[in-house]
C-alpha cells in the first residue's frame, strides 16, 4: 500500500487539529460547508488518503475561522507542494510504490535511525556494492534488466547526507552483514572503506553490533525510523521484506521501534570501537 507523501500528513493533521480545537465533527463541518465538503472528503484529507486542493483548504479555513495570515499562508504551501515532482518521479516504470514512498519520506526527514541485519543501509552504499546486491536478490529478469537504474536510484538517494540541512543518519549494522563475501574484487573492501569516510561526518553515526553479542531485540528484524522535527506524531518506521514493505505510523508502536533501537544502541560498540572494527574486518577482505 502507498504511503501518504509527508506534506499531505502535516496537512491532513494540522486540519484535524483546528477541526477539533473548534470542538467541530466531520459531520458538522459538512453542513457548515454546504455541500462544500463531504464527510468523506474531509475523513481523506485528515488522514492524507487523498491529495489536498487549495480551494478546500481554503474552505475549511474559512470554516475554523483561521484569520492567522502566516498560518494560512503556510497551509496553503504545504498544499501546493504536496503535488511537487521529486527527482525520483522520473524514474516510474522502474521503482515500486513502496519505493517511491520511502525515498519522498527520506527526501523530508530530518533523521534517519536504522538497524541492518545482513546488509549495508542503502544511504551508506556504494554503487558496486549496491549492484552485487541488486543482483543476487532481485531473482528475476524483470529486476535485472533494471539494476543500471536502480543502481543510480541508489546513489541519488544519498544526496539526502550532504543537501544544504544534511540529513541525521545513526546506522547500527550487525557485524555479519560486514563480513559478507562479494564476488567483484575488492567490493567489499571499498564498501567498508566508504563507511568509515562516512562516518567521519557530523550527521552520520555508525555502530558495529559484534557477531558474539546475546540474544537482542533487533534479532526480530531489520528497520528505519525516519523522523521529522518538529512533527513527531508524523515520525514513521519502514520495515523491508523480500517481496513487500511495510509502514508503521501509529505512535505507540513507532515507539516501540525507537525504544528497541535504544536498547540496540547501548548494546553495539561505540563509534570509535566500530571505526576500529570496520577497519579490521576490511583489512581481512584482502587488498583490492
Amino acid at each position: 500500500m502507498s504511503t501518504p507523501t509527508v506534506r499531505r500528513r502535516r496537512l491532513g493533521v494540522k486540519l484535524r487539529a483546528l477541526r477539533d480545537a473548534r470542538g467541530l465533527t466531520l459531520e458538522e463541518v459538512a453542513e457548515k460547508s454546504n455541500g462544500g465538503i463531504t464527510v468523506a472528503k474531509l475523513s481523506r484529507l485528515e488522514t492524507a488518503r487523498s491529495a489536498a486542493k487549495a480551494p478546500d483548504v481554503e474552505l475549511l479555513l474559512d470554516l475554523y475561522d483561521v484569520d492567522d495570515r502566516e498560518l494560512r499562508t503556510a497551509l496553503l504551501a504545504l498544499t501546493r507542494e504536496g503535488a511537487r515532482r521529486g527527482w525520483w518521479q522520473s524514474y516510474r516504470g522502474v521503482l515500486s510504490p513502496a519505493y517511491e514512498d520511502l525515498i519522498s519520506l527520506e527526501a523530508e526527514a530530518t533523521s534517519v535511525r536504522t538497524w541492518q541485519i545482513g546488509v549495508i543501509p542503502g544511504l551508506l552504499q556504494t554503487g558496486e556494492y549496491a549492484r552485487e546486491l541488486m543482483t543476487s536478490i532481485g531473482m528475476s529478469e524483470a529486476v535485472e534488466d533494471k539494476v543500471d537504474a536502480l543502481v543510480e536510484v541508489r546513489l541519488a538517494r544519498q544526496s539526502v547526507l550532504t543537501r544544504e540541512s544534511p540529513l541525521d543518519l545513526w546506522a547500527i549494522i550487525a557485524e555479519g552483514a560486514l563480513r559478507t563475501r562479494c564476488v567483484g574484487a575488492g567490493v567489499m573492501r571499498d564498501q567498508l572503506g566508504r563507511l568509515l569516510d562516512r562516518g567521519r561526518r557530523p550527521n552520520v553515526t555508525i555502530q558495529v553490533l559484534p557477531s558474539d553479542s546475546p540474544p537482542h531485540v533487533g534479532q526480530m528484524g531489520s528497520y528505519s525510523v525516519l523522523g521529522f522535527e518538529g512533527y513527531a506524531d508524523l515520525d514513521v518506521v519502514h520495515v523491508e521484506s523480500l517481496t513487500a514493505a511495510l509502514y508503521v505510523e501509529d505512535g505507540e508502536q513507532v515507539g516501540v521501534y525507537r525504544d528497541a533501537f535504544e536498547r540496540l544502541r547501548a548494546a553495539a560498540l561505540s563509534v570509535e570501537a566500530s571505526a576500529e572494527r570496520i577497519e579490521q574486518i576490511r583489512e581481512e577482505h584482502g587488498p583490492r
